[in-house]
């Protein structure tokens, strides 16, 4: 710029740093995604104990391992004390719970644990080998040395920051518990109670305790994202790639597995307790055999004087011990006898409520395989209809019918109004 007049260079350097700005605001403000999924929790692959085809080892040493603690560990550390106290207070020894993990792992109520992946971006534009791959590395360590202060309820065991896949990304596996419960153990496994103590209470059936919370991490990863000059980019909250039928196809399918779990439950233990009714009738079957012992068997039988006996040897040597002996058996009898009725009712009403619940779940499920059926004539016609009008005249009419559809309700409202 030397020999330009002022005013000249000045335009020129004002010109040269708009340009440099409006390339820095380009390169800070790059727009990813952020996907957020439910995990299958395999802490072997996550370790890399085991590796599977589509991990780069060359690329594995790039990996950062947080914590990979064993999940048992973590149930000693979390609910011990409280396991303690439940069986302290259990007066059956039924009702004892000898391992805790272990009648969570085997039970329906709840998970043993949890695991959230996080990603930025894909493939295309953050792969694990770019530049742009090492930036998400970096937003990603940072976004999750906050995680165990952000969430007091959710313990995390195993996490681990993956470089060696396609796309940089985050394994978090925790146990989610509850503390202060009147329920069961005082602190508990729970993920809807977890969450709920963090400030996430459940609405509606899509506006649940987990999708707030994770609506709630993607927002502080995004945070995140910012300082690194990079912008969540919103790419919608419904299914990629399905339609409302074939969501709504997906749904019930879901449903009809659950109810069919909760079917073969039920139907096991309907079985269970009627085994034990049929050893009940058992248990009376043994009764009518005493009582026939009564009559016949010679120890509770009264014998004839033998030679010379005093009235008094009789009675002290024959008579008493045989009384005694047969209020025992009577007593033995009746609490037994007593016992088994009690029980016998008892597990007759548990038995018809059973069968009644079983009935309603087998109806349930019928309507409910009836409407997936229906869901997928409907797809069907729908994808037919799409093949011969074409996907752009599809969705102008569905767009004209929900400009329609809105401007009824508006009306409607208008009317409720007046």
């Amino acid at each position: 710029m030397i020999g330009l007049p002022v005013k000249s260079a000045f335009a020129l350097l004002l010109a040269r740093v708009t340009e440099l700005l409006s390339e820095k605001k380009g390169r800070d403000f790059m727009k990813r995604t952020i996907s957020a999924m439910v995990g299958d929790g395999s802490v072997n692959h996550n370790s890399r104990k085991f590796k599977a085809e589509n991990v780069d080892a060359d690329r594995s040493h790039l990996n950062i391992d947080y914590c990979n603690e064993t999940i048992k560990k973590i149930y000693h550390e979390l609910f011990d004390k409280a396991l303690k106290r439940y069986n302290d207070r259990q007066t059956r020894a039924d009702r004892r719970i000898k391992n805790y993990y272990e009648k969570i792992r085997s039970g329906n109520q709840e998970k043993p644990f949890h695991e959230l992946i996080l990603q930025i971006g894909n493939k295309e534009n953050m792969s694990a080998e770019s530049e742009n791959g090492l930036l998400a590395k970096q937003v990603l360590d940072e976004y999750y040395c906050g995680f165990q202060e952000r969430n007091p309820q959710l313990r995390v065991f195993s996490a681990h920051l993956h470089m060696d896949e396609a796309t940089p990304h985050l394994h978090i596996d925790f146990v989610p518990f509850t503390t202060g419960s009147k329920r069961g153990l005082d602190t508990r496994v729970s993920l809807k109670q977890a969450l709920a103590a963090q400030g996430f209470k459940g609405g509606t059936r899509g506006d649940t305790e987990w999708s707030q919370w994770v609506q709630s991490e993607k927002e502080q990863l995004a945070k995140v994202m910012e300082r690194y000059g990079l912008e969540w980019e919103h790419k919608g909250t419904h299914e990629k790639h399905l339609s409302v039928l074939d969501y709504k196809k997906q749904e019930r399918t879901k449903e009809i597995e659950q109810l069919e779990n909760k079917l073969a439950e039920k139907t096991d233990e309907y079985k269970s307790i009627s085994e034990r009714v049929r050893n009940y009738d058992q248990a009376a079957e043994t009764l009518k055999e005493m009582e026939t012992a009564l009559d016949t068997a010679p120890e509770y039988q009264l014998p004839d004087p033998q030679g010379l006996i005093t009235a008094k040897t009789y009675k002290s040597k024959i008579v008493e011990p045989l009384i005694k002996r047969l209020k025992t058996l009577v007593k033995t009898v009746l609490v037994r006898c007593f016992q088994a009725i009690d029980d016998y009712h008892r597990l007759n009403v548990t038995n018809a409520n059973l069968y009644r619940e079983n009935e309603h779940l087998r109806k349930v499920n019928g309507r409910l395989t009836d409407e997936n059926e229906n869901l997928r004539a409907e797809n069907r016609d729908y994808k037919l209809l799409r093949k011969v009008f074409g996907n752009k005249q599809i969705d102008s009419l569905l767009e004209q019918a929900r400009q329609s559809k809105q401007r009824g309700t508006r009306f409607r409202n208008k009317e409720n109004e007046r």
